[in-house]
């Protein structure tokens, strides 16, 4: 079909701005009139905003759409998406027995309901849907979330840290991933705004930097050193940026970290505290994954309890985020987190207030589900045990699967892995021969886009690209959960032990007959 232009009045700002000039009005009406409609739709695609249409996020791109196409003709392991209970994990009892009786509170007048749930839970119940107020979960709360709820964050982290924010500072939200947002379009101002970002990264960042109009300034993590930070280079960075006319307004740090799956030492967070302080950029921390940790040597360590045992204690700005989607409660669905502020201006605060205002409030059923895991059943208490075990159990088995999949990787030829110590993901190396990097120039394909493709036709193993997160120029890595429940884990291994084996001997060099 042809492009149809339809022709519209002439805006005010075009004759304001023609001084009666009717040639020139004429003509920027015409512009107008062209970039209005196309093809017969005003919501053409070459008419959206740019920054969308130059947004890429990779979890959810090729792969998972040629996925959703085998899938009606053969299994699929789907391992691309950090996604616990749509791949088997169970929730979590008291927090869906608090869950239901705060949605359906008729339940707490049934003489019934002490046979089916326990008393904590009924007494949490009954204490988070008087908070809510006269509404209960179905009317909307304070912008920031429930003030009773954010007092329990407030202890959560003082039990973890040692110092206790002020609730004012903390604001719910839907997931870590609405706060992180909000944060970036309040800091991105114009395309001269940088914000450094890790490599490999979550393409949350990339892609909300993009649709914010900043500048992605990439700082490539060490991989020889076990995913660990160069601060040295870091310093080169922003040096060059700043010469260049960037202005660096912030530094987005995952710990643990998506997609390496490593937890940072307790040394490392300081140090990257203290020099986000002085080279004057926000440290924005995000610790979603802070319960999954495996190492026992090495305990996750907040920027916050890191800021605050510091000298710039009172004065490092610092923006960090949590979710309920990422730990053993899984609850992805639920929508559900925090982030708080730490030495950021009042003023710029009340600004934040004003912009959660736009979103009217969090949903209730996210901050109910907040609330029991940062106030979880307490020793004693009837629910005690059994959450404590469940948390435990999944824990444990995350942890030998974690085990499980670093070891195959690392027991195959032309692969390599930084063993998994934290989270839910590894990425793996593939170390390409040259036959397989011509098969995927001649397919028009990345390289490592050319290797997760093959694996999901040959092994119906559902991966992300390295490329969606970023890599070292030159290198081919991918980007696997270990979330399938450990029997799904095993032959997972299994098939993609014949597929790379296969993969390599197919394009690898020719045995001399």
């Amino acid at each position: 079909m042809a492009t149809v232009l339809k022709q519209t009045p002439v805006p005010h700002y075009v004759s304001s701005k023609c001084n009666g000039d009717v040639q020139e009005r004429d003509q920027v009406t015409k512009l107008v009139a062209q970039v209005s409609e196309k093809d017969g739709k005003v919501l053409h695609p070459d008419l959206l905003n740019p920054r969308l249409l130059e947004a890429q996020y990779a979890v959810r791109g090729e792969l998972c759409l040629r996925a959703e196409e085998l899938k009606k003709t053969k299994e699929i392991i789907y391992t691309n998406v950090g996604n616990p209970q749509a791949l088997g994990a169970k929730p979590l009892t008291f927090v869906r027995q608090v869950i239901a009786l705060c949605a359906a509170p008729f339940l707490l007048d049934d003489p019934n309901t002490p046979l089916l749930f326990p008393a904590d839970a009924i007494e949490r119940a009954k204490k988070i849907i008087a908070s809510f107020g006269t509404g209960g979960v179905g009317g909307y709360t304070d912008s920031r979330g429930n003030p009773m709820i954010r007092e329990e964050v407030a202890d959560f982290i003082q039990a973890r840290d040692g110092h206790r924010p002020s609730t004012e500072h903390i604001y719910l939200t839907d997931g870590a991933s609405a706060g992180v947002r909000n944060v970036l379009q309040s800091i991105i101002r114009n395309e001269a705004d940088a914000v450094l970002v890790p490599i490999p990264q979550y393409p949350l960042y990339s892609a909300s930097i993009a649709l914010y109009g900043g500048k992605l300034l990439p700082y490539e993590l060490d991989e020889a050193s076990g995913w660990g930070l160069d601060l040295d280079a870091l310093t080169r960075t922003v040096a060059a940026a700043r010469a260049e006319g960037y202005s660096v307004r912030a530094l987005v740090f995952i710990n643990p970290g998506n997609p390496t799956g490593q937890c940072l030492p307790g040394e490392e967070v300081a140090r990257l505290v203290e020099w986000c302080a002085q080279q004057r950029v926000v440290l924005l921390s995000d610790e979603v994954y802070q319960e999954l940790v495996y190492r026992k040597d090495r305990p996750f360590t907040s920027a916050h309890k890191a800021l605050m045992e510091s000298k710039y204690a009172q004065t490092a700005e610092l923006i960090s985020f949590h979710s309920v989607s990422k730990g053993t409660s899984g609850e992805c669905g639920l929508r559900g987190g925090y982030h708080v502020f730490s030495n950021i201006h009042p003023d710029t605060v009340a600004q934040f207030y004003k912009l959660s205002s736009i979103g009217l409030c969090p949903n209730t059923i996210g901050q109910v589900v907040v609330s029991t895991l940062c106030n979880p059943p307490q020793p004693g208490e009837p629910s005690y045990e059994l959450f404590a075990k469940e948390r435990a159990d999944e824990l444990a088995s995350l942890s030998r699967r974690a085990a499980l999949v670093s070891g195959a990787f690392n027991s195959l030829p032309n692969m390599s892995v930084v063993p998994t110590e934290a989270a839910m993901y590894a990425f793996p190396q593939v170390h390409m021969p040259p036959g397989a990097l011509a098969a995927a120039e001649a397919a028009g394909k990345k390289p490592d886009v050319f290797y997760c493709l093959a694996m999901l036709e040959e092994a119906g193993i559902c991966t992300i690209p390295g490329s969606g997160f970023g890599q070292a120029a030159g290198s081919q890595h991918f980007r696997t959960t270990f979330l399938p429940r450990e029997e799904v884990m095993e032959g997972f291994v299994q098939k993609f032990k014949a597929f790379h084996i296969n993969f390599m001997e197919k394009f690898g060099p020719k045995k001399k007959q």
